[in-house]
């Protein structure tokens, strides 16, 4: 496996992101050494929490999150997906799956950093790859909040606005990926922050997991994820983890699948599922901070 790794530089002068960087090396039989990117705040021995972005962003979308956990006493973990940030960057769309992209994150909080007791905070591919971690490690979390996110099995269609993006990213010669962002936001980013989503892909060679994730995500029975997925789903449905849904009031690719988990998920039963307002698909970018104070609040009130 070729791979391509950002030059630090790239990362200089991030707006309202200063957090030294930190990695890991998560080790793969066949696939060898991988070195994962990731900022970590607030006080070592706090509850942890881990924040897991998606497509097409990385670890910078949780900057107004971080340091509402850290006050609350949280030790916030945000690593980037491989392929993204500061991650390694496989080099060729095949090479990114997604079995390889549980594995990868999996390696990186139980090998590389052993964590336990912790919460999972998904969002987008955060959740598709977050959710299969909690199934296949109950053991490992004390709960899970789930943000713009679902579990897909295939069984039933994306919606149409899914696929239009799906579509552009297969369609696209140069792949704008400020631009992605901004398209699953309410409010208008500033060039800086335009340029940090841009910052980790010097160029086109760098970009494969972006190319690579949409097709990733299971749109038929016959994927290849379908059957780990529906098995997440199985045992998912008999773990009685905390469960919060904080889904944004305005994101019509995953929007329906908040009444879906909170029906499916014993830890979600009489609990009071809040919806952030004003935000899109992106809600860390539209109202991380309120969404920083849910999660606290849902973490410290965790047994």
């Amino acid at each position: 496996m070729r791979l391509l790794r950002t030059p630090e530089d790239r990362f200089t002068d991030l707006p309202d992101f200063d957090h030294p960087a930190s990695y890991a090396d998560v080790d793969h039989p066949t696939h060898g050494i991988i070195r994962v990117g990731y900022v970590e705040v607030g006080p070592p021995d706090g509850p942890p929490v881990l924040l897991l972005h998606g497509e097409p962003s990385w670890s910078f979308l949780y900057r107004k999150l971080l340091p509402v956990l850290a006050d609350a006493g949280l030790r916030a973990i945000a690593p980037d997906l491989v392929g993204f940030g500061r991650s390694d960057k496989p080099a060729d769309v095949a090479d990114h799956t997604y079995a390889r992209h549980v594995e990868w994150m999996r390696a990186f909080a139980f090998d590389a950093l052993d964590l336990r007791g912790v919460t999972l905070v998904g969002q987008d591919w955060g959740g598709l790859i977050g959710l299969r971690l909690v199934a296949e490690n109950p053991e490992r979390f004390a709960g899970v909040v789930a943000a713009n996110t679902g579990l897909p099995t295939g069984d039933f269609d994306m919606p149409k606005i899914w696929w239009a993006f799906h579509d552009a990213v297969q369609n696209a010669q140069v792949l704008d990926v400020s631009r992605f962002v901004q398209s699953g936001c309410t409010h208008e980013l500033t060039e800086a922050e335009l340029a940090a989503y841009d910052a980790p892909f010097p160029n086109e060679t760098y970009k494969a997991g972006p190319r690579a994730m949409p097709a990733l995500v299971p749109t038929s029975t016959d994927d290849p994820a379908t059957e780990a997925n529906r098995a997440a789903w199985d045992r998912l449905s008999t773990l009685d983890l905390p469960f919060l849904c904080a889904f944004s009031d305005n994101d019509p690719i995953t929007g329906a699948m908040a009444p879906i988990l909170q029906r499916k998920m014993p830890g979600a039963a009489g609990r009071e599922h809040p919806t952030i307002p004003d935000a899109g698909h992106f809600l860390q970018e539209d109202a991380g901070e309120q969404l920083g104070r849910v999660v606290a609040e849902f973490v410290r009130g965790l047994p």
